[in-house]
C-alpha cells in the first residue's frame, strides 16, 4: 500500500489498461499537453501519444458521437468531459446512442466506453460548474453509473468500467483530487453493484455518495461522542445498485438516512429511501430520511454556497431528530 491522490489514483487506472489493452484510448477536452485543468491526465500523452490522447475542439457534441462510433467498431473510448455540467451537450449521443444501441441491434451490437467527469459544489466555480448531474443519466436503462469516494475506488471503479462491454459513466468529485488514501501496487478491480460497508453499526444507517461518504464518516464520529452507533454505507455504484447490502443494514439499525450531493427533488436521495421503505417497511422505526443540495442553482457567494450541501453536522443534527422521533412528530 502506499498513499496516493484520487488524481493519480485515476491517472494509473488509466495508464495501466493503456497499457494493457491497445484499444483503449482517451478523447476531450485539455486532456494531451495540458492534462486537463485538474492535470489529472498528465504525463499520459507523452508515453501514449496524440494518437491515444486526443485533444479535441470544444465541441461535446462531436466528440462524444466519434466516441460512440469508435466503440461500436473495436476500440474502448474514455471520453474526458471537463465539467459534468457539460453533459447536456452530449446527451443524445449518450442516451439516445449508447445506452440504446446493444438492444436496439439485438445484442449485435456492444458500446464499451467510459465517460469520466466530475461533480461537486463549494469550489466558487458558479451555478455552470458545480452541479451534481449524476441522477441523469442514472434514469436511463442502458447506462452504468458509478461514484468513486476515495483514491482506492477510484482506480478499482475505473479500471472495471473501462473493461466492461456496457457504457459506464464515473463521476468524480471535484474537491476529492488532491485527497490521499491507501492504494495496493498490485492491479485490483472494484465490482460495479457491490456496497462498501465502511463502519459498522447498530443505531442507525447513513447511506453517502461520492464526497458525501466523508460527510458520513464524520457525522457517525459525532455520534459516536455521544454513544449512538452509526453504520456507514458507500454504494460505490447507483447503477446497478445493491440494494441487499443496503436492506440488510437497514432492516439492522431500523433508522436510515441518505446523502446525496445532487439536488434533493427526483434524485438519488428520493431513488434509495424509496426502495427502503418498500422492502424493508416493516423493519424501519422511522421514515427513511433523505438530505441532497438544495433545489437552486449552486451560488457563486461562498457564504450562499456552502450551505446548499449536507454537512457532517447537518446529518448529526437529523440523526439525532430520527433517534428521537421528533421527525415523526412533525410530519
Amino acid at each position: 500500500m502506499r498513499n496516493i491522490t484520487l488524481s493519480q489514483a485515476v491517472n494509473e487506472a488509466l495508464a495501466e489498461e493503456m497499457r494493457r489493452d491497445e484499444t483503449v484510448f482517451i478523447i476531450g477536452e485539455d486532456v494531451a499537453e495540458a492534462g486537463t485543468p485538474f492535470k489529472v491526465l498528465s504525463g499520459l500523452v507523452e508515453e501514449f501519444g496524440t494518437d491515444r490522447v486526443v485533444d479535441t475542439p470544444i465541441a461535446e457534441p462531436g466528440f462524444m458521437g466519434l466516441a460512440v462510433g469508435a466503440a461500436m467498431t473495436g476500440t474502448r473510448p474514455v471520453v474526458d468531459l471537463m465539467f459534468g455540467d457539460f453533459i447536456y451537450l452530449i446527451m443524445d449521443q449518450l442516451c439516445n446512442q449508447a445506452a440504446k444501441t446493444h438492444y436496439m441491434s439485438g445484442g449485435k451490437l456492444n458500446v464499451p466506453l467510459v465517460v469520466r467527469t466530475n461533480l461537486g459544489a463549494t469550489r466558487r466555480s458558479a451555478a455552470q460548474h458545480s452541479q451534481s448531474l449524476h441522477a441523469l443519466v442514472a434514469h436511463i436503462p442502458g447506462l452504468k453509473v458509478a461514484l468513486p469516494s476515495s483514491a482506492y475506488e477510484a482506480k478499482g471503479l475505473m479500471k472495471t468500467a473501462i473493461r466492461d462491454d456496457n457504457p459506464v459513466v464515473i463521476f468524480e468529485d471535484k474537491l476529492m483530487y488532491n485527497d490521499k488514501a491507501p492504494v495496493p501496487e498490485e492491479e485490483y478491480l472494484i465490482p460495479f453493484g457491490q456496497a462498501n460497508v465502511l463502519r459498522e453499526g447498530s443505531d442507525i444507517t447513513l447511506i453517502g455518495t461520492s464526497s458525501m461518504v466523508q460527510v458520513c464518516q464524520q457525522a457517525a464520529e459525532l455520534l459516536a461522542s455521544e454513544g449512538v452507533s452509526a453504520e456507514v454505507i458507500d454504494p460505490r455504484t447507483i447503477v446497478p445498485l445493491d440494494e441487499e447490502t443496503l436492506l440488510k443494514s437497514a432492516k439492522k439499525t431500523s433508522r436510515v438516512i441518505v446523502v446525496d450531493e445532487g439536488h434533493q427533488s427526483f434524485g438519488i436521495t428520493g431513488e434509495i429511501a424509496s426502495r427502503i421503505n418498500e422492502k424493508a417497511f416493516y423493519h424501519l422505526d422511522a421514515p427513511v430520511l433523505r438530505m441532497g443540495a438544495m433545489d437552486v442553482p449552486v451560488p457563486f457567494s461562498p457564504a450562499l454556497e456552502d450551505i446548499t450541501v449536507p454537512t457532517p453536522e447537518g446529518v448529526a443534527a437529523s440523526a439525532r431528530k430520527l433517534m428521537s422521533g421528533e421527525m415523526i412528530h412533525a410530519a
